[in-house]
């Protein structure tokens, strides 16, 4: 009890006096704040782009494409082949009109709103009249629905807020193609959001694309019709094709980008941190100096050297815990919600999304801090503890 009494002492002497070495501590303050920044912006970026993904798409719903393939991108399916797989079990049916809808996939290129100079891959998917009641989560947010079989189109929320001409009454230009923009739609924030949206045989006329498509999506019956409905298709001698639940096949398209920007990010935080750690260890080599004979007489008195070690190691964690609070904050205020979009590599087309500076990142980047600060001061620390009493005494 004594000793975590004589502790607590030297702690509360220690942390009252930050503000008169304000300068000094400022130093490793601001170093942990700019790390900690740094490492929670990066990783939200990571947070926010799976959170598009994973948000996309439904486990009532499953989507058939061309066995190998790993994405819409690469996948084909004939005409022939979506009417075979229409007549699956543990489809849901209307009446006697199954619930599912084959598409297609192609990508244009669009100046985004803030480098008109730089074109981006931006994908329009090909529906028919049947996917729309599949997608619960879509509405039309500003405008109409376009008319099949005309050149109109609707535009995801994401997508008009990134790219250029996609407000209603615009018209949106590729090669020898010309569609009007007549609606604005949302998807519960999913990737669709990112999409323009076309009618299916416009699409494949104006890509000569015939009677193909790159996926079929279908809702099931119930969730646990997903087996039965998978069986039927992986074991039908006139299909060649792989199924997945829809939300699982989104969600495993994040998964490149999302481990390649935490990657960035460990990295960066790593490289910046070693910075922070110096001089948090320069702030409490220079606290430990200018109080040795503080801390010389504190334990002349009959304070232990281990009271003495914590006390320091503590108040370096103090000053971790202030940067990475700062750091933080800022984080937050600046980034959390903030939109933008990035190529997705698994399908090669933009992918719009938000940053997202979730609790859990701020947790980490507290952490990291503290980590810093208790790094920091280790060496500082066992030197106070060490320092002969004699000569600490002598010092001026």
């Amino acid at each position: 009890m004594q000793w975590i009494r004589q502790t607590f002492a030297v702690l509360a002497l220690n942390v009252r006096t930050i503000p008169q070495r304000l300068s000094s501590s400022g130093v490793a303050i601001v170093g942990i704040a700019g790390v900690v920044v740094v490492f929670v912006s990066v990783l939200s970026i990571a947070a926010g782009f799976a959170a598009a993904m994973q948000s996309s798409g439904s486990p009532d719903r499953a989507l058939v494409m061309r066995s190998g393939a790993d994405s819409e991108m690469t996948s084909g399916l004939s005409g022939v082949d979506v009417d075979v797989i229409k007549q699956a079990p543990g489809i849901r049916r209307d009446g006697q009109a199954p619930l599912a809808a084959a598409e297609l996939v192609v990508i244009i290129d669009l100046p985004k709103i803030t480098s008109p100079d730089a074109p981006a891959n931006v994908p329009v998917r090909g529906i028919g009249p049947e996917s729309i009641p599949l997608r619960s989560e879509f509405s039309i947010v500003e405008g109409r629905m376009f008319k099949f079989g005309t050149n109109e189109v609707i535009a995801g929320r994401a997508a008009k807020g990134q790219f250029v001409n996609l407000n209603v009454g615009n018209t949106v230009v590729s090669g020898q193609n010309r569609w009007d923009v007549v609606g604005i739609f949302e998807s519960d924030g999913g990737v669709a959001e990112t999409e323009i949206w076309i009618d299916a045989r416009t699409l494949q006329g104006a890509y000569r694309r015939g009677n193909t498509y790159q996926s079929l999506l279908a809702r099931l019956e119930s969730r646990d019709s997903y087996d039965a409905f998978r069986d039927w298709l992986t074991s039908n001698p006139q299909l060649n094709v792989s199924i997945r639940r829809e939300n699982e096949y989104y969600a495993s398209q994040s998964q490149a980008l999302t481990r390649l920007i935490r990657t960035i990010g460990f990295g960066i935080a790593a490289l910046m941190g070693i910075g922070a750690v110096f001089g948090a260890i320069l702030t409490m080599y220079t606290a430990v100096a200018t109080r040795a004979r503080e801390i010389a007489t504190l334990r002349a008195l009959g304070f232990n050297t281990g009271s003495v070690l914590v006390s320091v190691l503590a108040e370096s964690m103090v000053l971790g815990l202030i940067g990475g609070t700062i750091g933080g904050a800022a984080a937050y205020l600046a980034f959390n919600g903030y939109q933008t979009s990035t190529m997705n590599f698994q399908t090669f087309s933009q992918v719009a999304f938000a940053f997202r500076v979730t609790p859990q990142l701020l947790a980490m980047g507290l952490f990291y801090a503290l980590l810093m600060g208790l790094i920091g001061g280790l060496f500082p620390a066992i030197r106070a503890a060490r320092l002969p009493i004699p000569v600490a005494l002598r010092e001026l």
